[in-house]
This record gives structure tokens, C-alpha cells and sequence, in this order.
């Protein structure tokens, strides 16, 4: 019975184990850009919005995602 008692708690350990290390990652914040206009329009706005952040230290898609509407 000790057998299949290791087996068994080993195999679940074995199952949680990769969701307890996804639940420790960090959540990358979201900023969200609004506007009305196509962002063909505003590119140029949005480059400067880039750079702004890059000098801030925020990297789209590395450690910050944004969102645009």
C-alpha cells in the first residue's frame, strides 16, 4: 500500500507543480491608449508615446503591454 500512496501523492505533486509556478509570475501591467481616429492617423503621437515610456524604462511586450482602442 506504501507504494501506490508515493505514487500517487508523487504524481500529484507532479500535476501542481507547473501551476503553482505559473501563479508566481508577475502580472505586466497594461496601459491603455483611447482614441477615436484610425492609428494611422496618430502614428506619429504613438511613436512619441513609445519613446516616452522606453526613457521611463517600459519596453512594449517585454514589461509593459499596451492596449489600443
Amino acid at each position: 500500500m506504501r507504494r501506490r500512496e508515493f505514487i500517487a501523492g508523487f504524481a500529484g505533486a507532479a500535476a501542481a507543480w507547473p501551476l503553482a509556478a505559473r501563479a508566481q509570475q508577475q502580472a505586466m501591467p497594461v496601459i491603455g491608449f483611447l482614441n477615436s481616429a484610425s492609428p494611422d492617423t496618430f502614428a506619429g503621437s504613438l511613436r512619441a508615446f513609445r519613446q516616452g515610456l522606453k526613457e521611463s524604462g517600459y519596453v512594449e511586450g517585454e514589461n509593459v503591454a499596451i492596449e489600443y482602442r
